[in-house]
């Protein structure tokens, strides 16, 4: 049987490992995107690259989404866009259109399915596409210690579990 200070120890880091929440790191990621970029709309898209389909992840909006950004994800079709071009993709503002102003660039992260981030809400330069692009590289960066720190807690629990059998 194990030491009691070997299970205390294997318990803290266990809970030390999981105080990081994956959706509250994704609602503040997308909340930075949306500061950073002086905006009031930013989320992420998960692509399907295989599959060709692109699926909103998670939207941050004002209250009432002013600009029906959910709505327009969904009915624009530029979510059927960001599935077939892995590049990143400039929309310019046209409010007599409905086009809201869109800027999303890809999201360097090791799976499977690929990511986008995306702000929205007024014209975008070149510039704005510099800045987001830096900042989704180091969203991916927090993104994938995430998923480590989640997979660590899996091992410490069969660790765990293992140490008391």
């Amino acid at each position: 049987m194990p030491s009691n200070r070997t299970d205390v120890a294997v318990h803290e880091l266990i809970v030390s490992f999981s105080c990081l929440d994956a959706a509250k790191l994704i609602d503040r990621l997308a909340r930075t995107a949306a500061a950073v970029t002086g905006t009031a709309y930013a989320g992420f898209v998960r692509v399907d690259a295989l599959c060709e389909a692109a699926h909103s992840v998670h939207v941050h909006a004002p209250p009432g989404d002013p600009l029906r950004m959910r709505a327009w994800l969904a009915e624009s079709g530029v979510l059927k866009t960001l599935a077939v071009s892995p590049e990143p993709l400039l929309m310019a503002r046209d409010p007599s259109v409905g086009e809201p102003g869109f800027l999303a660039t890809p999201v360097p992260v090791a799976t499977r399915d690929h990511a986008l981030l995306w702000v929205a809400g007024r014209l975008f330069s070149d510039r704005d596409e510099d800045l987001l692009s830096r900042f989704a590289t180091a969203a991916g960066r927090a993104l994938e210690a995430a998923s480590g720190l989640e997979a660590a807690v899996r091992q410490l629990r069969g660790v765990h579990a293992f140490a008391h059998a």
